[in-house]
């Protein structure tokens, strides 16, 4: 979590409240001493398979020497074209080893992104058939084409692998993926499909990317183990079963998903921890398991590009949360994210407008939309001023009475129709949009690389440190602007020079779009407040000269 944030609004909480104040359930574990893979199997319902002799994890797990022999094999390739991606297969295993995605940039060299890490593979199978395990990654397969995909064939003596991948009509980044497995005589067996060690990294900020490096596997909610809770040489599990299993970076996302929407075929996914160069978690295999029956017959669909809601948001199953908006916010925040995500994408394409050009324009509907609030809140702070000598007798009068103080100080309240708290919740309102909005650049890829005016993009930092310096200046001019008619008080001249200078320290590494929106906010909120105050002023010299 990012502590940052956390004390960020906790800061913003501080000077919404205070000023007026002044003024007036546990992860599934297997059973002991049974492999998860096969207790998963048995609750999806297909048939127990018998445990390796060795433990699946050290099966699952890739030896580096015959890596070394593979590369020796002569391979063959293919590509399986949809109209966003380029997916590239091998004889060499019936794997993936390229996903191309032309219309993105990879911002280490500029050029299209690919998501598989050269040298490394998706969807490399082994099979776990009694304490057997036959690595067909390693072997080559004979290759045909079809005039929707791919079909490869191979296998070592009786036990051979046919499957197919198709692409998903309709669809940019899907590819159905169908197999069988002949020889087995009955007996079933236990898939392992590969997913490598991790998507390349194609971003600017390599840390913050491998740090949403991760495995998520979703049974009622998606659930996730972060490849940095994997220390090198380790080996960890998520245990399902599970609808759906992906691997994930900051904004792209490989999952398998069940040919079944009803059932959860995958059992769960292996993880075994890699190196880490500079103590960061770049590097985790992982393998999915899957079962299969007696019929040697398996089906699931793959999703491998951006996590992009336009995209995702179709196939259902909760696939757009697997990179969840919120931590300990996410009721609130999730919801919020998401609303504000489709809206700026919609005045994004529908006004024609650059995403920068989107967010000034939001800030400016923002202010406005809570213009009658924000006169509500100056009401309630004249009214609250009106009393304070009333209030300032009562508490002389019933000062050794809490109790009897506190019931004539409500009576007075409902007396004069004065509500304490009146001028603090339009001031909080925003807080709800500003937190989303950390969230929204944080994981929505559209403003990945966007860039307006000097900043070169939206969900980074401004290089140059002008537009969190503009946003603590518009705060503090706001804050003094919003003190003038009002009586002196020490404790609010404080806050109002401290507070700006803690918040554009906070917000100087956050993303640069974030402050755009904050800093039009708050200059928009500028001429707003003056013609407050001077409501405010008129609304005091009527009440005065009526007293």
């Amino acid at each position: 979590m990012d502590r940052r944030l956390i004390f960020a609004i906790a800061l913003m909480i501080v000077v919404a409240v205070l000023p007026s104040l002044f003024m007036k359930q546990p992860p599934r574990r297997p059973a002991p001493g049974r492999p998860a893979a096969a207790e998963s199997a048995q609750a999806v319902g297909h048939p127990p398979v018998a445990a390796p002799a060795r433990p699946l994890a050290a099966a699952a797990t890739p030896s580096r020497a015959p890596a070394a022999g593979m590369a020796t094999i002569p391979a063959d390739t293919v590509s399986v074209s949809t109209p966003r991606a380029a997916y590239r297969f091998t004889t060499l295993g019936a794997a993936l080893e390229s996903a191309a995605l032309p219309d993105l940039r990879s911002f280490p060299n500029r050029g299209a992104v690919d998501l598989v890490r050269p040298g490394d593979r998706l969807l490399a199978y082994r099979l776990v058939i009694g304490t057997d395990t036959l690595r067909l990654d390693s072997l080559p397969f004979t290759m045909s084409r079809a005039a929707d995909g791919v079909a490869f064939s191979g296998g070592r003596g009786a036990v051979r692998l046919s499957v197919a991948y198709a692409r998903t009509p309709g669809r940019n980044f899907e590819l159905d993926v169908a197999g069988v497995v002949d020889g087995l005589e009955g007996r079933g067996a236990l898939l392992l499909i590969g997913m490598g060690t991790g998507l390349a990294n194609v971003e600017a900020d390599s840390l913050d990317n491998y740090r949403r490096y991760g495995v998520v596997g979703r049974a009622d909610q998606p659930e996730e183990k972060a490849f940095s809770k994997v220390a090198p040489g380790e080996t960890a599990a998520l245990d399902g079963p599970y609808d759906w299993v992906a691997v994930k970076s900051k904004y792209f996302i490989g999952a398998l998903l069940s040919s079944d929407t009803t059932r959860r075929e995958f059992g769960g996914a292996i993880l075994t921890g890699g190196p880490r160069p500079g103590r960061v978690a770049t590097h985790t295999q992982t393998w999915v398991t899957r079962t299969i029956g007696a019929d040697g017959r398996f089906r699931f669909q793959l999703y491998l590009g951006p996590q992009e809601y336009r995209e995702m948001r179709p196939i259902g199953r909760q696939l757009d949360r697997a990179s969840p908006y919120g931590w300990i916010f996410k009721r609130l925040v999730m919801p919020v994210s998401v609303w504000i995500t489709q809206l700026l994408i919609w005045m994004h394409r529908f006004l024609h407008l650059g995403y920068g050009l989107v967010l000034i324009l939001f800030g400016v509907l923002v202010r406005l939309l809570l213009w009658p609030l924000n006169q509500k809140a100056m009401m309630a702070s004249v009214a609250m001023q009106a009393v304070q000598p009333l209030m300032k007798d009562l508490q002389t009068r019933y000062k050794d009475d809490p109790t009897k103080l506190q019931q004539e100080m409500m009576k007075l309240y409902k007396e004069h129709k004065v509500n304490p708290l009146g001028g603090c919740l339009p001031m909080l309102l925003p807080f709800p949009i500003l937190l989303a909005l950390f969230f929204v650049f944080a994981n929505t890829i559209e403003f990945r690389g966007v860039a307006f005016l000097w900043l070169p993009d939206l969900s980074l930092r401004d290089p140059y440190y002008i537009i969190p310096v503009v946003m603590g200046a518009s705060m503090w001019a706001l804050s003094k602007l919003g003190q003038m008619g009002m009586p002196p008080n020490p404790q609010a001249k404080m806050m109002t020079t401290v507070m700006p200078i803690m918040m554009t320290v906070l917000f100087l590494n956050f993303a640069s779009g974030l402050n755009l929106y904050y800093a039009v906010s708050n200059l928009i909120s500028l001429p707003q407040q003056y013609i407050i105050n001077q409501a405010r002023m008129r609304e005091m010299d009527r009440r005065k000269g009526k007293s």
